[in-house]
């Protein structure tokens, strides 16, 4: 099969994995609060994550193509770039194991761009570090500010009749499901470049097309095998009402569009995790499950360093002659 197709059809089967992987960060928890059904939330869904792709990844997938690697990958160095990353996120989602796609792949590229002798841009890769560290913190203190908003704007009203409580109520669970059609858009606009990025980096595709076959690839994901996976967002962490489900999700969407604005990339689910631990910490250090963060920690030092390493050492061995056979079109 030509190398070209192997990589295009590893980029979509991945996009459509991230597609399934991400429903409970973007939709999930309007779904567990009752607002939406399953069938409705993924119907939402799936469409606001294909035009995010479309019309927002350009720079992301220019930076994932060409912005960290001093001279193109080959199309076979792409193409174990992708499959690295597909495969380590299917390995740490079998067994749990909490991790960021984004960085698997970031790392997973930088480990055969360095074994491969391709040259890494470390400036830009330590840049994305910087951002990846200061966004989850960031996160918490956006939102411990806005779960507190929401109380104090509750207590101005906590004299409303029966009416207007269930009123209000309507207001606020419409809100939550919007909130979570702007993560969809903000996860299609960061996520997809994950996927396709390997094209723009081989020229396979331009930036534009890329973000398209990439954003069908999410919507697949999302419709096909998103329903197990919807409910699966971060409660292990705190126990959360609808105030504190849309001040996470609401700083979840702006952390990463604020980031995507500025032609960088950041974690979904990072910046998720981050915001409900300080929605959590507005309502007291007790309601944190202190012991689930730092399983969560962990799982972000360990992942990436798994791509790092596998990287480099099967790039290094298939460029000393081991193997290359193997990838030969």
């Amino acid at each position: 099969m030509d190398a070209d197709l192997i990589l295009a059809a590893l980029a979509l089967g991945f996009a459509a994995s991230i597609g399934a992987h991400y429903t409970g960060a973007c939709m999930g928890m309007p779904y567990a609060l009752g607002l939406v059904s399953s069938r409705r939330a993924l119907l939402l869904m799936a469409p606001l994550a294909l035009l995010g792709a479309a019309l927002a990844s350009h720079a992301v997938e220019a930076r994932v193509g060409t912005g960290l690697v001093q001279h193109r990958l080959t199309v076979n160095d792409e193409i174990l770039v992708v499959a690295l990353a597909f495969g380590l996120t299917a390995i740490y989602n079998r067994f749990r194991v909490p991790t960021s796609t984004i960085q698997l792949l970031v790392f997973s590229l930088v480990g055969v761009a360095w074994g491969s002798k391709a040259g890494v841009h470390w400036s830009a890769v330590g840049s994305l570090v910087l951002l990846w560290v200061l966004a989850p913190l960031v996160a918490v203190g956006l939102g411990f500010a806005v779960t507190r908003l929401l109380d104090w704007l509750r207590a101005l009203r906590s004299d409303s009749s029966a009416n207007q409580a269930t009123h209000l109520w309507r207001i606020g669970g419409s809100a939550l499901i919007l909130i979570g059609l702007a993560a969809s858009f903000a996860m299609g606009a960061n996520d997809v470049a994950n996927a396709t990025g390997a094209l723009v980096g081989a020229r396979v595709l331009a930036a534009t097309p890329a973000g398209v076959f990439g954003g069908l690839g999410l919507a697949a994901g999302v419709l096909i095998w998103g329903k197990p996976l919807l409910g699966r967002v971060a409660f292990d962490i705190v126990r959360v009402d609808q105030a504190m489900a849309a001040a996470a999700q609401l700083v979840q969407a702006a952390v990463v569009l604020v980031a995507v604005g500025l032609g960088y990339f950041t974690s979904l689910n990072q910046a998720l995790v981050g915001a409900m631990a300080g929605a959590g910490l507005a309502r007291g250090r007790e309601t944190v499950q202190t012991k689930v963060l730092l399983e969560i920690l962990r799982g972000w030092v360990f992942g990436p360093a798994s791509g790092l390493a596998l990287g480099f050492g099967i790039s290094w061995l298939l460029a000393a002659g081991f193997g290359a056979h193997l990838l030969s079109p």
